[in-house]
């Protein structure tokens, strides 16, 4: 019986007016190939993120920040609203 782990991206999304990354993580538990266990975790991603944490970041989610979604004027957007709360 041999009991493995593996961690996936699960699902992607892209939304709002500011074009926030949803990432939904899934952590599956086999055992002997037969999933005995699936578990999800989220976390969003802003555009205002730094170099140094979106290089954390699965590749797949670099690959979409770094698309273009987040133009000079939905990051300005974006910053203004911080500033603002």
């Amino acid at each position: 019986m041999a009991i493995t782990k593996e961690v996936v991206i699960g699902q992607m999304e892209v939304v709002g007016q500011y074009k926030v990354i949803q990432v939904r993580t899934d952590t599956i538990i086999k055992e002997d190939s037969k999933v005995i266990s699936r578990n999800f975790h989220r976390h969003v991603i802003y555009p205002n993120i730094s170099a140094d944490d979106l290089a954390k970041e699965h590749a797949d989610v670099k690959t979409l920040a770094n698309s273009g979604i987040w133009t000079d004027e939905i990051k300005t957007a974006y910053a203004n609203y911080v500033a603002s709360i």
